[in-house]
């Protein structure tokens, strides 16, 4: 009797189990819940990718970075910088008293005419 009675309750927690096993599977398996998985996954994948870019994006500054200061360095622009402004430049001013737009007058010390083509006047 002892042992119908063991074999019976294996049964029934054998039973048990695989019916638990059995519908938790099945529920895995709704569309709602695959739904679910599948969004926390591409969360959690854009999360890692994310994670790598801005890494990525960091290396690649602090390369930057360091190759602007080896550069510079080699171009010798690191070197102190006078900030005092050059002397202005100094312009020649030719005059052509030969010329016949050149009239001196009583009263005026130099005044230009005017003639039909002075290709100045048009811009």
């Amino acid at each position: 009797m002892f042992r119908r009675t063991f074999w019976f309750t294996s049964g029934v927690a054998a039973g048990v189990w695989a019916t638990t096993k059995v519908n938790r599977k099945i529920k895995q398996l709704t569309p709602e819940h695959l739904a679910v998985t599948a969004a926390n996954k591409a969360i959690e994948a854009g999360g890692r990718l994310r994670d790598r870019a801005v890494d990525f994006a960091l290396e690649v500054r602090d390369n930057m970075a360091r190759r602007e200061a080896e550069l510079s360095d080699a171009l010798g622009l690191n070197a102190p910088v006078d900030r005092e402004l050059p002397p202005p430049r100094g312009y020649a001013v030719i005059e052509n008293r030969t010329s016949p737009k050149y009239v001196e007058g009583p009263a005026h010390k130099s005044t230009y005419t005017t003639y039909p083509y002075n290709r100045n006047e048009d811009h």
